[in-house]
């Protein structure tokens, strides 16, 4: 009986539980040499398309902007099917707006954080590397272990780059340390 559910539950995981209007279908393409595609320059790794020919995602082979945000060369660059950007997989920690955000891992960029923007291209949020003071509240880094431990979460700003939310690490205006922390209007 618990073969046949697990059986039937892998069976039917992605046609039984995709929604509508779920992402769409993409393809697999290994890149032979490094070439911007869209204005985003593909390194010579696997890539991403949409049925129609659009770029999805890609490892980028230098450091480049995505919206308002510089990533470093390995990182992967996420699209939307209209080609605006929707996120980021750093390769390694990295200075974004002031903040030190968290990316790679032991099996490269592809097992980080993700860095998310909002559809205009403006920074929206990232797991910090580490604990560190953000516009003023001090704010807690995420990643794996804090996963573990339930305390990844991430730094979210406003489309308009003041902070939004993020767990706290010390005591601040009246909320208390690993609260979950969102400032005033």
């Amino acid at each position: 009986m618990r073969k046949t559910f697990v059986f039937a539950l892998l069976l039917c995981s992605l046609p039984c539980f995709q929604a509508p209007g779920a992402t769409p279908q993409t393809t697999r393409k290994m890149l032979h040499q490094p070439i911007e595609i869209q204005g985003y320059p593909c390194a010579n790794d696997f890539a991403w398309f949409y049925a129609d020919g659009h770029l999805q995602r890609c490892f980028v082979s230098r450091e480049t902007t995505i919206g308002e945000i510089n990533i470093p060369k390995g990182s992967i660059v996420n699209l939307l099917p209209d080609g605006r950007p929707e996120y980021a997989m750093l390769a390694q920690d990295t200075l974004l707006l002031g903040m030190d955000c968290s990316g790679g891992g032991p099996l490269g960029p592809g097992e980080g954080a993700m860095t998310d923007l909002y559809p205009s291209g403006k920074f929206q949020l990232c797991f910090l590397a580490e604990d560190q003071v953000v516009q003023g509240v001090p704010c807690g880094g995420g990643g794996f272990f804090h996963a573990i431990v339930g305390h990844d979460v991430p730094v979210e700003l406003h489309e308009n780059g003041k902070l939004k939310s993020c767990r706290l690490t010390a005591d601040y205006a009246g909320h208390h340390r690993n609260d979950f922390f969102t400032p005033g209007p």
